[in-house]
């Protein structure tokens, strides 16, 4: 009884040594034994009751020999201790994972590199083996740039940088492209330092674009501007530069801060502008060609590298609002007057209308004041007519030049777009490019001479004429047995002011006035109801002796004093 007793005792101190030595194992990193291997698998005694099976490829490493034989001692994660069949669940994968999280995390803390294998791709990228750990490898951080074949990469070890590590989620991000950075900014760093502003070396030329060209001086990439390729006009790299030629340029600035290098190469050749105002004089003209036309101007090339302006003001004397594309073409030969040199700005202005003779000019010489043309109405405004004349040069007819008698706008209806008229020549002034004419001083128009006779009639004489035209103003009247118009204001329409109402007039309608003014200058006459009653009123009190009509003299003069007073 007793040794039952003890037997049992040491039974169970037996189980419990065995719960408290199998306990820490498992979750846990242990060292085992091959024992056997059997196919594909690898019998391995890790101290346990019984040993656990690995299958092969476990020991396996991408890029790496993972080869073992009976006898070797591995490192092996144990899942559990016993599983149903009563054997013991190892796994080397695991232990080389726990393994590797443990010298990652060290190594991203000390932001250091670490060696991997790209083994495999997946979507967004690649997955690499970091001794055990599996990491993510973006497409993005392949390269410095995009790469389209990935297999010279694929299961050769190299440096990465992790970039993210998150163990609770067995997720680990790295770049290849950071090594490949960090490592190209040191080389420019160091080939930076050996380069100076001002030095001639030479390049290939490894990208062109619209704005330039890169240009590889050995390890750094400078830019060379379009501008900076020549001194004349450069539409675009590839018209002087190709892909792998090898070029000299000067370094003409350097960054320190960020790397970047300016190139030129029209630096190395003579700065045209020099002595330019000795060159090309003002008023000076010249030969050039049509490099670029804009809404502005025109561009022309006197020389490679000497370019001027042609503003659009300066391009025809007649053609104001066109477009320079329609007066020259690129490419196109054309002979052009220096009007400014500003050395300073690098501008020349050119003149191209300067190279013709000036339209106004020769109309002046050829039609002087006073002189008859014919032309065509090219329109019909508010203020006139404009006729075209020879030279491609416009003319313009003041309404008030149309017509000695009729009323400028009345007189503008009798001319049409097209018409051809004649005209004497009023003025031209040159430098405001207006040419005046009239069309009423074709005839003298007089109807009055020195003495102020008009038409035969003289002034202060009474003339009947026929209402034509009744406005608020007063009344339009044409005089009898003539052609002539003349108008009568309101204030002259009556003596009595009730009476000075032009609605009390019709078309049509036969009134009698007398002449009160000629104008020499405009042609026109004025008449007056008024001052022919006034003077009737004058002429009875001068007649009041011979007078039969029974008034008395206080009468008639009381009379006149009260108009008088009106007036």
């Amino acid at each position: 009884m007793a040794q039952q007793t003890v037997a049992k005792e040491d039974f169970e101190a037996l189980l419990m040594d065995s719960f408290i030595d199998n306990e820490p194992l498992e979750g846990s990193v242990v060292k085992g034994t091959v024992v056997a291997i059997e196919k594909d698998l690898a019998i391995i005694d890790v101290g346990l009751k019984t040993e656990g099976r690995i299958a092969l490829k476990e020991f396996g490493q991408a890029g790496r020999d993972g080869s073992i034989t009976v006898g070797s001692v591995v490192e092996v994660y144990v899942d559990r201790v016993e599983n149903a069949a009563g054997e013991a669940v190892l796994s080397r994968e695991k232990a080389r994972r726990e393994e590797a999280w443990v010298k990652l995390e060290v190594l991203h803390e000390a932001n250091e590199r670490v060696e991997g294998v790209i083994f495999n791709q997946v979507k967004g990228g690649f997955t690499v083996d970091l001794e055990g750990a599996i990491a993510f490898l973006p497409r993005s951080q392949v390269d410095i740039r995009p790469i389209r074949d990935i297999a010279p990469l694929m299961n050769v070890p190299q440096p990465f940088q992790i970039l993210k590590m998150d163990k609770r989620r067995g997720n680990i991000v790295v770049s290849r492209r950071a090594i490949l950075e960090e490592s190209r900014a040191e080389q420019r760093s160091e080939i930076v330092q050996q380069l100076e502003e001002g030095q001639v070396v030479d390049g290939v030329v490894k990208n062109i674009t619209d704005y330039g060209a890169f240009v590889d001086l050995g390890g750094i990439d400078g830019l060379l501007h379009v501008t900076d390729i020549a001194w004349r006009r450069v539409n675009h790299p590839t018209e002087v530069l190709t892909i792998g030629e090898t070029i000299k340029v000067q370094i003409v600035r350097i960054n320190h801060e960020s790397h970047r290098i300016s190139l030129g190469m029209k630096q190395l050749q003579a700065d045209p502008w020099e002595g330019i105002e000795a060159k090309y004089p003002v008023e000076a003209k010249f030969t050039g060609r049509v490099t670029n036309i804009t809404d502005y101007g025109a561009f022309v090339e006197l020389e490679p590298g000497i370019e001027g302006l042609i503003h659009v003001s300066e391009m025809s004397w007649t053609k104001k609002n066109v477009h320079p594309g329609k007066i020259v073409s690129t490419s196109q030969e054309v002979e052009v007057v220096v009007l400014e040199v500003d050395p300073d700005k690098r501008r020349i202005s050119l003149g191209l209308k300067q190279t013709l003779a000036n339209p106004w000019e020769s109309f002046a010489e050829k039609f002087p004041v006073g002189a008859v043309i014919e032309g065509e109405v090219k329109n019909k405004t508010e203020f006139g007519l404009f006729i075209g004349l020879d030279g491609d040069v416009d003319g313009m007819v003041h309404l008030s030049d149309i017509d000695w008698q009729k009323a400028g706008e009345i007189a503008l209806d009798d001319y049409n777009r097209g018409d051809m008229v004649q005209a004497k020549v009023l003025d031209v002034d040159v430098e405001k490019e207006r040419i005046s004419l009239g069309i009423k001083q074709l005839s003298t128009g007089e109807i009055a001479d020195a003495s102020g006779d008009v038409g035969g009639i003289k002034k202060g004489s009474v003339v009947t004429g026929t209402v034509t035209e009744v406005n608020d103003g007063g009344i339009e009247v044409r005089i009898a047995d003539s052609e002539m118009t003349a108008f009568i204001r309101r204030a002259d329409l009556s003596r009595d002011r009730n009476d000075q109402r032009p609605e009390r007039f019709s078309k049509g309608e036969k009134v009698d006035a007398r002449i009160t003014q000629y104008d020499r200058k405009t042609q026109r006459i004025s008449l007056s109801i008024k001052a022919l009653e006034i003077a009737e009123e004058k002429e009875a009190v001068a007649n009041y002796g011979s007078s039969t009509s029974g008034a008395s003299l206080g009468d008639i003069l009381g009379a006149a004093l009260k108009d008088r007073e009106k007036e």
